[in-house]
């Protein structure tokens, strides 16, 4: 096979996403070229490179992307590896575009005057005083936490925020002070002093959770992190943080919200609404009832004079707030007062007057949202909310389907984010935008309308297109049409979703084939995946068995944690493991397995239950995120064996694996090396299609229900 046919293979599969392969040989092409020429690639060579690339050449000067990268690469000596090339690009991008709403060159003079005050004081006051309310809210929460209680409380003014962040431990906890249960703290590598190899896994374990609670991550990596990358940790303790303060901004947590709408509103758009959106109309529906004459349309300028939080706090409390608050023509002074007025409701000092009269976006929804936890001034009268209460068994079910989905979407990176599946979807557009994420190219732009959209039927031509285009990739979609997306069809919006993220994986493991092998061999499919992890764990010397996706003896969780300990043998501490006998153990054991698997580097969605009840959807994506990332990681020995039977092959393919790393390789395999032996396993893979267990009726790909 010639070095031609080889794609790039990327080891974050959410980085991987974000390009093409023709886009990857490209880059990696010249990225090589640099390197062979210079040695080394570090911020001196790099922005003659990045100048010339798509979106940037002729947009941005040299001098502006080297003080960009100086942001993440103070020392201009440091080299920097591919992936952080790639995540950098990404990133400048992404600045680029966001100060002229994505648009091309033309815009070109607003993006460069952004790229300069990027380095100015002004910025790096606002870093500061985000990271100082960031800091005082970690104090705050961990503050009696076992293991980091020695560590704090944290010096603000400081770089101790950004060292503490390096072992992982620290996110970790933080992610589960913003959604309890998420990780399983026997799964953090906790010892006073890590190796590189636990600081990396537990940073993988803090990336992966960050995504599964809503965290967009595509552009940092476990690097970063290791390295305290000052701009990119305080962007990720931000979001969790965010995620933190807004979780009860819905109608599940806070029926009352319900009093903010009118009785002719649709619950469902009631339900649709971001938790951001969801606070702005709290605050505005006391905002009006105390006379407050404007509407307020954001936490940054319409905030900047204070006078919309004098008339909120004497909504809320009236008990605190004197005349004098509002009769005060000076806005720093009335700041002052309101944030005086905030702490006798016990809301944390988290922003100071100057970050409420210069704007600060970040901070001002934070406190907006204290206030709001602290006293929401709404009725305990339930009466008119019982709408909300009455959730039946399927219910719960497609709830907790929405959230992978909703999860799962978001990880992609495309430009939408998703506060409810359900409502979000129905215009068609962010479907479009995950289609072409899985199955770039495979979208007619032209045909397509962007939101907001006011007339009906450019919402039907979205949605026509995205079942037109789901039919081109053969899923069952047999009296589906594009009216059921926009009437918002819950159980068939589900069986889509189920599919354009099943056919992601399945594309995902294709690619680590084709792009090896040019397009030789029969996709992969459902039966693959399942012999694949019976094979491993039988390589393994355990006994365990999976019979399909909905075998009910997976419920104890005892199966995967094999599967995982077959491909990473140090990673399942066997002390902390259940029999998974009782209800409690199960739960123990599954909430264990999820972490583990986000620690070694999978991407997964799902909660414990959907394990302890066997949903047969979130078994299968499990077993192949494990199956994704064994399969990268392949040692090079793989590629050196004779070719076998299927049957064999996979077997012995398991085997060699295992028993590589039994011997605990202390260095990877260089990347051409990984790619060989990649293709070589995966070719083995190649099983008769057979009956599989994805709850779709057939779909043209020969996958019927079992």
């Amino acid at each position: 096979m010639s070095a031609g046919f080889v794609g790039v293979v990327v080891s974050d599969p959410s980085l991987q996403g974000q390009f093409t392969q023709v886009e990857l040989r490209s880059l990696k092409a010249k990225f090589v070229s640099l390197k062979r020429d210079s040695g080394h690639v570090t911020t001196k060579n790099l922005p003659g490179l990045m100048k010339k690339l798509r979106g940037l050449n002729e947009v941005v000067s040299e001098e502006e992307i080297a003080a960009f990268l100086s942001e993440s690469y103070p020392d201009s000596d440091q080299e920097i590896e591919f992936e952080s090339f790639l995540r950098e690009y990404l990133n400048l991008q992404a600045r680029v575009s966001t100060k002229v709403g994505g648009g091309g060159a033309a815009g070109g003079a607003g993006k460069t005057s952004f790229l300069k005050s990027s380095t100015t004081t002004l910025l790096h006051n606002l870093n500061q005083a985000e990271k100082s309310s960031y800091v005082a809210h970690i104090n705050t929460y961990l503050r009696e936490d076992p293991f980091l209680k020695k560590y704090l409380p944290i010096d603000p003014s400081g770089n101790q925020l950004f060292d503490l962040i390096r072992d992982g431990v620290l996110l970790c906890k933080l992610i589960n002070v913003a959604v309890p249960g998420t990780i399983d703290e026997r799964a953090i590598n906790k010892k006073r002093v890590l190796n590189p190899w636990e600081r990396n896994e537990n940073h993988t374990l803090c990336l992966n959770s960050a995504k599964a609670i809503g965290c967009t991550v595509v552009n940092i990596g476990t690097q970063d992190l290791v390295e305290g990358r000052p701009h990119l940790v305080l962007g990720l303790i931000s979001q969790i943080i965010k995620i933190q303060l807004l979780a009860d901004l819905n109608l599940k947590k806070t029926p009352q919200l319900v009093e903010l709408f009118d009785d002719s509103k649709d619950i469902d758009e009631v339900l649709s609404l971001s938790p951001e959106k969801m606070l702005l109309r709290w605050m505005n529906h006391h905002l009006k009832k105390a006379g407050y004459k404007k509407t307020v349309n954001n936490f940054s300028s319409d905030v900047k004079d204070g006078e919309a939080y004098a008339y909120l706090l004497k909504a809320l409390a009236p008990e605190h707030s004197p005349e004098t608050t509002l009769d005060t023509k000076d806005p720093d002074e009335r700041a002052k007062l309101v944030l005086e007025q905030a702490e006798k409701l016990d809301c944390k000092r988290y922003l100071t007057p100057k970050d409420i009269t210069e704007g600060s976006a970040n901070l001002n929804l934070a406190f907006v949202a204290q206030i709001f936890q602290h006293r929401n001034g709404l009725t305990s009268d339930t009466k008119q909310v019982t709408l909300t209460q009455t959730a039946t068994r399927d219910d719960v079910l497609l709830s907790r389907e929405e959230r992978a989905f909703r999860m799962w979407i978001n990880s992609l990176g495309v430009e939408s984010y998703v506060n409810n599946v359900f409502e979000d979807i129905r215009n068609g557009w962010v479907l479009l935008e995950v289609l072409d994420k899985v199955s770039p190219g495979s979208v007619n732009w032209k045909l397509a309308t962007k939101p907001p959209i006011k007339l009906p039927f450019r919402k039907l031509e979205n949605c026509n297109q995205v079942i037109k285009i789901g039919k081109q990739l053969k899923f069952s979609l047999v009296n589906v049409a594009g009216n059921d997306i926009v009437q918002g069809n819950k159980k068939l919006i589900v069986a889509l979703l189920w599919q354009l993220m099943r056919f992601n994986i399945l594309q995902l493991l294709n690619k680590l084939r084709f792009h090896s092998q040019g397009s030789q061999g029969k996709e992969i499919t459902d039966a693959d995946i399942l012999n694949w992890a019976n094979s491993k764990v039988k390589a393994s010397g355990r006994t365990s068995r999976m019979e399909s996706f909905k075998d009910k003896s997976l419920s104890n969780g005892l199966f995967f944690l094999e599967l995982l300990s077959a491909v990473q043998p140090r990673v399942v501490n066997w002390k902390v493991v259940t029999k998974g006998e009782a209800d409690e153990d199960k739960k123990l054991n599954a909430t264990y397995l999820i972490s583990v698997a986000r620690k070694i580097g999978c991407s997964v969605f799902l909660l414990p239950e959907d394990i302890i009840e066997v949903n047969q959807k979130m078994i299968l994506t499990l077993t192949a995120s494990i199956m994704y990332w064994s399969l990268q990681k392949q040692p090079q020995s793989q590629s050196e064996m004779p070719e076998q039977s299927e049957a064999s092959s996979m077997a012995s393919d398991a085997a060699s694996d295992v028993a590589s790393e039994d011997g605990a390789s202390t260095t990877a395999p260089s990347e051409s090396e990984e790619v060989n032996s990649l293709s070589d396993s995966i070719s083995n893979l190649t099983t008769d299609d057979a009956t599989s267990n994805a709850p779709s009726t057939e779909n043209g790909n020969g996958v019927a229900e079992s």
